[in-house]
């Protein structure tokens, strides 16, 4: 396993996926997610990249989410480390309840870049190769007006295949597949790939 910044073996030769890029929360959807991107990047030989970001204007870390910065804050010095380390252990947390702890039978590399999450994932998951899971959260109409949809930003921006994992609830169905070609329109589909 790697952390940010360190190098790791790309995976390649693996099977669909050369990497799986996970967006990873605390929440039922983000825990559904990083369990089938582990399942993915285990069933492929994929590297599996473990996401967490943070910024101080995100709502959970007190401020309001501006995804086109037309609202900056003045910010003298702050080097974000107390965040980085709360994020790297919300997702070894997240592994371990959702696998028992960090896979050893997987290339992990974790990482806890500073952004807003949407933003952050198109940009990681953008390689030929690569696959971007995200959860949802069903029923947060409300909240997502004011916040937005990490998921919905994600499934409309990246330039790879984009995996929505449902949160687990009674009548939920499988994970919706969103293929996107970079200029053309998106097909979703229930079930695997095509």
């Amino acid at each position: 396993m790697t952390s940010e910044g360190e190098g790791s073996a790309a995976g390649e030769g693996a099977g669909t996926y050369r990497r799986v890029v996970v967006g990873v929360d605390d929440s039922a959807g983000g825990l559904a997610a990083l369990q089938r991107a582990v399942s993915m990047a285990r069933s492929g030989g994929a590297q599996l990249v473990a996401v967490r970001s943070w910024d101080v204007g995100l709502p959970r870390h007190g401020g309001r989410r501006y995804r086109h910065h037309s609202h900056h804050s003045v910010m003298l010095f702050y080097n974000g480390v107390a965040q980085r380390i709360e994020s790297d252990n919300l997702i070894r947390q997240a592994f371990q309840t959702t696998n028992g702890g960090v896979p050893d039978d997987v290339a992990v590399t974790i990482r806890t870049p500073e952004g807003d999450p949407g933003l952050v994932l198109t940009r990681i998951a953008e390689a030929d190769g690569d696959v971007l899971v995200v959860g949802t959260e069903p029923g947060l109409r409300a909240r997502r007006l004011v916040r937005g949809s990490v998921s919905r930003y994600c499934s409309d921006h990246a330039r790879c295949p984009v995996v929505v994992v449902p949160a687990p609830t009674a009548g939920a169905g499988r994970p919706r597949v969103v293929r996107r070609v970079w200029g053309l329109p998106v097909q979703a589909h229930a079930g695997g790939r095509r």
